[in-house]
């Protein structure tokens, strides 16, 4: 029996649910060293998939990030 493959659409909402989750994380946490962070997500992640991540949210300037700080600088948790 083989596995089904998983459609383009389906691998694109899997990579947007993870960056969604990466995001999230540092939103939440307003500031965090990136090495501790990816020292908590390097059992899911390989380094280069995390650090295209980091730089997507960088250059989406939802975060910011000085001497390896990575800082939320998009728009803050509204509550509802």
């Amino acid at each position: 029996m083989s596995t089904p493959k998983m459609t383009e659409t389906q691998i694109l909402a899997g990579t947007i649910k993870v960056v969604a989750a990466v995001a999230e994380c540092i939103r939440d946490l307003g500031q965090v060293p990136s090495g501790h962070l990816y020292a908590r997500l390097m059992g899911s992640l390989k380094i280069e998939d995390y650090q295209a991540i980091i730089n997507q949210l960088k250059n989406a300037e939802l975060v910011k990030e000085e001497n390896h700080l990575l800082t939320w600088v998009g728009p803050k948790k509204t509550s509802l």
